[in-house]
């Protein structure tokens, strides 16, 4: 099963779970963010062809990871997502740890980057056994330069904070930004290759497309 086809039945499934009101709240802040155009061609978004932003950011264990560092030995696949409080994020890094081994095989490093604390994010890598670096990016700093930091409009907040999820601890006081989840292949020189950027959260890239893309890079 692709991993959006698994996005999709998850989605479906959990439906009839989130209250009415709920689902509109949701469903209406997505709306208004796919027409901020901020992930389409002429939006904010960087896109293939681009030169990757540089950045510094600590990994789960504290070690700090610079973006010239992840590319000495060869390519970099780059994967945003919002939290270890994300279902439809959790999918998808667990697709492309499953395909870890082939990008690896590659000549590539795989690192997914959050605005989650470096404890939040050691706590998510253990609990799903992803064997790369899960790097935080407190304030969506990093994201920002992608071009995919956004603010959560306010019942959108309130909602979330309905539902137990916690951005507020979780993300350090950064309670109300989040990245559009994103994945890029960038090049040793830090040219991206290849980027997946949608506004919809249960739209993630495939791991296929990844590895089509680490072969055109070769």
């Amino acid at each position: 099963m692709s991993v959006n086809a698994e996005l999709r039945a998850f989605f479906d499934s959990r439906q009839q779970q989130i209250p009415a009101d709920v689902r509109a709240v949701m469903q209406r802040a997505a709306r208004e963010l796919a027409a901020s155009g901020q992930a389409g061609q002429a939006g904010q978004a960087l896109t293939a062809g681009a030169k990757a932003p540089s950045f510094t950011l600590p990994s789960a264990t504290g070690r700090t990871v610079t973006l010239d560092e992840l590319l000495a030995d060869g390519p970099l696949v780059l994967t945003f997502y919002r939290g270890a409080w994300c279902p439809y994020c959790n999918i998808a890094l667990r697709s492309l740890q499953q395909h870890h081994d082939a990008i690896t095989a590659r000549g590539a490093r795989l690192v997914a980057v959050s605005p989650q604390t470096p404890d939040e994010s050691l706590s998510h890598a253990e609990r799903n056994e992803l064997a790369f670096d899960v790097l935080s990016d407190i304030g969506c700093e990093a994201a920002r330069q992608f071009g995919l930091a956004f603010d959560l409009p306010d019942d959108l907040a309130t909602v979330y904070g309905r539902l137990g999820i916690d951005l507020h601890r979780s993300n350090a006081g950064h309670a109300r930004t989040l990245p559009i989840p994103a994945t890029y292949v960038i090049d040793r020189d830090g040219t991206i290759g290849w980027a997946f950027v949608d506004s919809d959260y249960t739209t993630r890239a495939e791991p296929a497309d990844v590895l089509t893309a680490l072969d055109k890079l070769s």
